[in-house]
């Protein structure tokens, strides 16, 4: 038999180790993040070159786009983009909620003619749907309402009917309604199956099933997606200047037309863009966190000032026990 040779037992040195007090009375030192200033100090970089550049370059005439800012004929555009914003929203959102259900059926019928109705409105670009619904006279030069291959009741002149702002509100609409379907199916689906099972077991009717416990649990994933598309609903509404709506930016072009001015007035109307985005950011930020909560914990974005206070122990040595001292408190 080989005969195994005998190592020395290697015992670990737990005389210098420190102790359970010692670990608990020993400064907290914060982690060093110098990726986090490197990327402060190019953002400061380049923030200071824009301001630079838009104040210094006179060609973009502030004095202009001040003048222009408040013009009537911007303000009327102004309060158009908005009413067309909100009444597309409003009529898309009640139209896709209708069709999420019908995707959602059991019902073969109407769950494929919702799948069709989304295909193919997501398939067409909302600039071709403008236009088509803005020449829908070419195609269908009046429009009635009657019994198929029977008597009609009433008809329309199309040309008149379909005018440039109820084509815009209708291709938008109908838009909208497909986008909208998905991010409400979307949300729906994201709540688990056993939850309505649950409920179900315990007698609760289906409309307080929805209402109590599918909806709560489906808002946190449907109002991002409906934020985000609110704000891309409203600068969409610019593509009606196509068709001479005077919305915002063709306001802003009908006078740019007459006095070359055009760097200032585009100036105007994204400001205002930029103005009515803001104020929809907020409010979505605080939907979001209203219908947010116990859903997490404290985790999120780490404050700048705490940031910055993590960060000084990169300083210097001085500067470090600051920090812990900081970080322990």
């Amino acid at each position: 038999m080989t005969q195994l040779s005998e190592r020395p037992l290697t015992v670990p040195n737990l005389v210098n180790r420190p102790g359970d007090d010692e670990l608990v009375r020993a400064p907290l030192v914060a982690a060093r993040r110098p990726g986090q200033w490197l990327g402060v100090l190019i953002v400061l970089i380049a923030l200071a070159m824009l301001g630079h550049t838009l104040i210094v370059n006179e060609r973009f005439q502030w004095g202009v786009v001040a003048d222009y800012f408040t013009e009537d004929s911007i303000l009327r555009g102004l309060g158009l983009t908005i009413w067309l914003t909100v009444a597309v929203l409003a009529v898309g959102y009640a139209l896709g909620i209708v069709l999420a259900a019908m995707r959602l059926s059991q019902n073969r019928l109407l769950s494929s003619i919702a799948f069709a109705y989304v295909w193919l409105f997501r398939s067409v670009p909302p600039l071709v749907q403008l236009l088509f619904w803005y020449e829908l006279a070419s195609l269908y030069p009046q429009l009635s309402i009657g019994v198929p291959f029977g008597p009609q009741f009433a008809s329309f002149d199309t040309a008149r009917l379909f005018s440039g702002v109820f084509a815009a509100f209708v291709a938008l609409s109908l838009d909208i309604a497909a986008f909208a379907a998905e991010v409400v199916r979307g949300g729906l689906l994201s709540v688990d199956r056993g939850q309505t099972e649950a409920a179900q077991s315990l007698g609760l009717g289906r409309l307080r099933i929805f209402r109590r416990i599918v909806l709560p649990q489906a808002m946190p994933s449907i109002i991002p997606a409906s934020g985000n598309m609110l704000i891309g609903l409203l600068k969409a509404t610019s593509i009606v200047s196509v068709i001479a709506v005077q919305d915002l930016l063709y306001s802003a072009e009908l006078i740019y037309q007459q006095n070359y001015l055009i760097i200032p007035l585009l100036l105007v109307a994204t400001l205002w863009y930029v103005i009515l985005t803001t104020v929809l950011s907020v409010g979505q930020h605080y939907v979001e966190r209203h219908y947010a909560k116990g859903r997490r914990g404290g985790a999120g974005h780490t404050p700048l000032r705490r940031s910055f206070r993590d960060n000084l122990p990169l300083l210097g040595s001085g500067w470090s026990r600051a920090g812990a001292l900081g970080g322990k408190a």
